[in-house]
């Protein structure tokens, strides 16, 4: 299983920033800095957090645009790398966008970009929660929260990643200023949307402490808030488990510990189902599954609910997949992937990669799927 890691850099990124422009928005105000001598520095910055993953070049993809925009860093180093948006000399913001674009159709763990404020815009305008990013610093204004305190900090979040410890998804907000407010003396920042952000993990005391006690308050906040996300409109698909268990509880609904029952609007529709029947219950119909990690080994799919058949599993969509776990429960597997088992292999690749995992009240990490040779 290899980490696909997308990459986009911003060429012109913190041009203005030597030559007191006080940022590099816009073409004219690049190629203004660009005549005051100013020198391209956002490669030498993205070459930073690239280093920190050289160790696992085997272990990684990196998706990339032509040229300045990725390419030509990404290979320098050394890695296997596949460009899936090419662009003139010139970038434009418009690139950057078709770029994300791009990097979403191809299914990436996720997006590595250097640049500003302005980038993290153009980034958000485009990925919104779709997949996770990380900017790595390297434009005149950093107000947003979706970037790593330095280029090497960001390459690290990444290598965790890769390595399977625990990662923290957080919300991040992302801001920017109005540049000629700004050369002008005034400072005007304004909230331009959110992404999700890999953090280094940080366990909340419940967790730490251990014991049957904190494992309850646990199951709860992560019960309390997939409720809190289910729409009336969908069907949701109960797996096995006590993860899953807690929430049918929280329900307040019969749950079948060893079954997969089908719940919509707080209502039970079916308990205890089968493969034939789950698809007739969900064919045509909005339908998400709620699944946990069953067994030692971290099986998803194969172990408890064979019943979640490969055609079942295609009819849902791998983006309407939830899964539920506390993080005593991944950290157990000590870095090994969640397994899928379908019995189907192809299904199985679709499959790998990363996801997120709910682990706790608007809590979640990524964890790394992968599947049986």
């Amino acid at each position: 299983m290899s980490f696909k890691l997308g990459l986009i850099v911003n060429p012109v990124a913190g041009l203005g920033g030597s030559v007191a422009l006080k940022g590099s928005d816009g073409a004219d105000t690049a190629q203004k800095a660009l005549a005051l001598g100013a020198e391209p520095k956002s490669n030498n910055r993205t070459k930073l957090a690239l280093e920190q993953l050289v160790p696992f070049q085997e272990r990684m993809q990196v998706y990339t645009a032509s040229g300045e925009m990725g390419e030509r860093i990404a290979k320098e180093l050394g890695f296997d790398t596949q460009v899936i948006f090419t662009v003139n000399e010139q970038t434009t913001a418009q690139d950057t966008e078709d770029a994300a674009k791009k990097l979403i159709e191809q299914g990436v763990d996720l997006i590595l970009f250097a640049g500003g404020d302005g980038t993290a815009r153009n980034i958000c305008s485009v990925v919104d929660d779709k997949a996770p990013v990380l900017g790595v610093p390297a434009g005149c204004k950093i107000h947003s929260g979706v970037y790593a305190i330095t280029p090497k900090a960001a390459g690290r979040v990444v290598e965790m990643l890769i390595k399977g410890e625990l990662v923290t998804l957080a919300e991040a907000d992302v801001m920017d200023i109005d540049e000629a407010a700004f050369r002008a003396g005034t400072v005007k920042a304004k909230r331009y949307g959110e992404m999700q952000v890999p953090s280094e993990v940080r366990y909340v005391q419940s967790v730490k402490n251990g014991g049957k006690e904190s494992d309850e308050l646990v199951l709860a906040d992560i019960a309390a808030f997939v409720i809190s996300e289910m729409d009336e409109e969908v069907r949701y698909i109960m797996g096995s488990g006590s993860t899953v268990e807690a929430v049918m509880e929280e329900l307040g609904l019969e749950n079948t510990l060893l079954g997969v029952d089908l719940i919509q609007d707080h209502a039970l529709l079916g308990q205890d189902l089968t493969a034939k029947q789950l698809l007739t219950l969900t064919k045509n119909q909005p339908t998400k599954l709620v699944i946990t990690l069953i067994g030692g080994q971290g099986h998803i799919f194969g172990r408890g609910n064979q019943q979640l058949s490969p055609e079942l599993i295609r009819q849902i969509g791998k983006e309407n997949i939830i899964v539920v776990a506390t993080k005593r429960k991944l950290q157990a597997l000590d870095g090994r992937p969640l397994i899928a088992d379908t019995g189907d292999q192809t299904l199985d690749d679709e499959l790998s990669g990363y996801i997120k995992v709910v682990t706790g009240y608007n809590d979640h990490v990524m964890y790394a799927v992968g599947h049986q040779e």
